[in-house]
């Protein structure tokens, strides 16, 4: 059985998003919906079909979280962690030709539009887990095989670390 973890902020983000397509949007759409099928015809209604089909679509999204947010399992932030990289860490690699990367390790729901995010599962998450600063890690996955160092890690919301956050970052995944 797979743990589905998930940053406190993650969680947050995803109730919100709950709350927000089942008692803002998908009321608004309900109400398009009986004013255009008010209309007559409702097979040649654009705007029947149009809003029928975007409540579907919320329909959906709202079965997907609530059954996301029965199983996932926030992780809460440990003074423990200081030092070594865990669930939630923000870490900057090098590599021998001073290349770095930047991404924090959070669960697999996060990771969508977010390009410093890396989920827990992925190959360089994986290797980074456990290790400290300056620790030597490699990573291979099925193109490549790189070896990294540790550089810095730190832990806290993206607003609370905003200004250790580099400008420019390559892509973790």
């Amino acid at each position: 059985m797979a743990i589905n973890l998930i940053t406190q902020e993650g969680m947050e983000i995803l109730q919100k998003e709950l709350d927000y397509l089942w008692r803002i949007e998908r009321p608004e759409i309900t109400q398009k919906v009986t004013w255009a099928a008010g209309l007559g015809d409702r097979s040649e209604n654009a705007d029947y079909q149009f809003n029928k089909q975007k409540l579907r679509e919320i329909d959906r999204r709202v079965r997907h979280l609530r059954k996301r947010l029965e199983v996932l399992r926030p992780v809460p932030y440990s003074p423990q962690q200081e030092g070594k990289v865990y669930f939630g860490a923000w870490v900057t690699l090098v590599d021998d030709e001073e290349n770095r990367l930047f991404f924090r390790i959070v669960g697999a729901d996060e990771i969508a539009h977010h390009k410093d995010y890396s989920s827990v599962n992925s190959p360089i998450a994986k290797a980074c887990l456990g290790k400290e600063i300056d620790d030597e890690l490699f990573v291979k996955t099925e193109h490549i095989s790189k070896r990294w160092y540790i550089e810095d890690i730190f832990y806290g919301t993206p607003e609370a670390v905003a200004d250790k956050i580099p400008a420019v970052t390559m892509s973790a995944e």
